[in-house]
Order: structure tokens, then sequence, then C-alpha cells
């Protein structure tokens, strides 16, 4: 088994990457994602290909941590889950529009009760909806039950202010994307050498080496992790980088061993209520562009 190699400690950014952080269009992401990656932001660009990259690829796009911070001029960005990708492109589309159906939701228990019940028929304002659920239910989870409807609770986030401006930012971002919902599988069709893929699977297990997570089996199962571990190999032979991220245990390093290098880092739990336990984590980060 190969052993992991402890994360590099912070270097300065050099040139030819600070290039990439210009400040003209910096914005954070405007949804929030269980498992998303801003505790790996500092660190990125010790992990980021030496000579930059073309294209930039997230097949698991979630809150988009990563890609609001590159800021590539132009991406392919999909997710299985097709509600989340329409809003991506309805903010892409009519930013003006979306921020106007936020504005006439209120942020009050009834209100978002009610809310959640409904489904709209317009595209714009679903989107919209499907943001108001995420910023003001409880912590930011997407979940939904056996008739696909989303079912978490009011997070009583009563001082919650939806920063527009950086809502329109995010639009600008956008503009040079290629939304798609499904299998990620489908970005190879657009994966050329040179390229960047960022990879951040919902994690099958534990972490910590404790175990296997039974719930995420219907989400992302271990059989998708093999077939993940195959992608990256047909993204190595197309000569592009891959980044990839997920939890710290032995059977992950079994499947995507590539000889590349494989860091592990710590961060700290980012998900949880009052009197939940939170704690370091540790987590693997395998690419083949360092």
């Amino acid at each position: 088994m190969q052993n992991t190699i402890s994360a590099p400690s912070i270097k300065p950014l050099e040139k030819n990457l600070a290039e990439i952080f210009a400040d003209n269009k910096k914005c954070t992401p405007f949804l929030r994602w269980a498992g998303g990656k801003r505790w790996l932001l500092k660190q990125l660009h010790n992990y980021l290909p030496v000579n930059g990259f073309n294209q930039y690829h997230e097949p698991f796009i979630g809150g988009g941590s990563i890609f609001f911070h590159l800021q590539p001029e132009k991406a392919f960005i999909s997710d299985l889950n097709k509600e989340l990708i329409d809003a991506y492109t309805a903010v892409q589309k009519d930013v003006e529009l979306v921020i106007g159906f936020l504005k006439d939701f209120k942020n009050t228990e009834e209100d978002y009760y009610q809310i959640r019940s409904v489904k709209f028929d317009d595209f714009f304002q679903e989107a919209a909806r499907f943001i108001y659920l995420n910023q003001t239910s409880f912590n930011g989870i997407y979940r939904v039950n056996l008739n696909g409807e989303y079912n978490v609770p009011y997070g009583k986030r009563h001082k919650l202010q939806f920063d527009y401006n950086n809502l329109r930012k995010v639009s600008l971002n956008l503009k040079n994307v290629h939304f798609s919902s499904g299998d990620f599988s489908n970005i190879l069709q657009n994966i050329k050498k040179g390229d960047l893929v960022f990879l951040d699977p919902p994690y099958t297990v534990t972490h910590n080496g404790n175990g296997f997570i039974q719930y995420n089996q219907k989400i992302f199962s271990l059989s998708e992790q093999y077939r993940l571990s195959e992608m990256i190999d047909r993204i190595k032979s197309i000569g592009a980088y891959y980044i990839l991220t997920n939890a710290a245990h032995p059977e992950v390093i079994n499947i995507f061993q590539k000889d590349d290098p494989i860091f592990e880092v710590n961060r700290s739990s980012t998900i949880g209520g009052i009197g939940s336990k939170r704690g370091k984590y540790a987590e693997l980060i395998m690419t083949n562009g360092v």
C-alpha cells in the first residue's frame, strides 16, 4: 500500500499562479453545501499544475468553492443534482430575475414551510426557491424524501441577509461555463490535454478509517468509487490533470492508487448543530499535477 505524504507547508504564490486569483470578479459561493472545500482554499495552490491549466472541469460541483476561487476562463460544470444545476444556470442567464424572486421570499418559519411545500413552474422562480431554501434551512443540507420532496427543517437564521451584489459577481463568473446534469463520467467528452479536473465525490467511507457510510450507498456507492478511479485513468491518458479529494481511509488508497502523490491533510468539521460533535478529520488529496 502506498504511504500518504504529509501536506506541504503553504508556499508563496508564483507569479503565473497568482494571475489565476484575480480580484476583478472575486466572489464567494452563493450556496451552503455539506462537504464543501472552503477549508482547502488557502493551500490549494500547492496542488495545482505548476505551469497552469487550460479548461476547468468539475462534475461534483456542490457549492463550488474551488471553482469560484480559481475563476477559470472556461469551465464545464456538472452534478447529478438537477435542481442544483438549474440554480446555477438561472443565475448565469438572468441573475436580476432570480434576485427579484428572492426578494419576494420572507425569512420566517411560516414562510419557509409554505415555500418548501410548493414547486414553481417558472424556471427562475424555482431557482430562487432552491437558493432560498438552501440559505434558510438547517445547515444548508440538501435532503429529499422518497417522493423527491425537499424535507429539511427551518434553520432559524433570522438575521440572514442575502448578498445580492455577490450573486451578481457570481453571475459574471458563470458567463463562460457550460452546465449539464448527469453522471460524472459524462465530462470525459469535453476534457482535452492540459485541462484540470477537480473531483470531490460524495464520500463512501467515513473519516479517520472508522467504517463505511451505509446511508451513502444510494448517493455514491463503493462501485462508483471504482468507476471514478477508472475515469481518472482516462483523464491521465488524455494528458490532463486531476485533483481528487476523498476521506482518509485505507480502502480509498487501494481504489485510487495511481503512483501519483497522495497527501493527507487535517481539517475541522464544518457541519453540525448545537451539541454536535466536531473535531479534526483527515482527508486525502491525490493529484498528478505536482
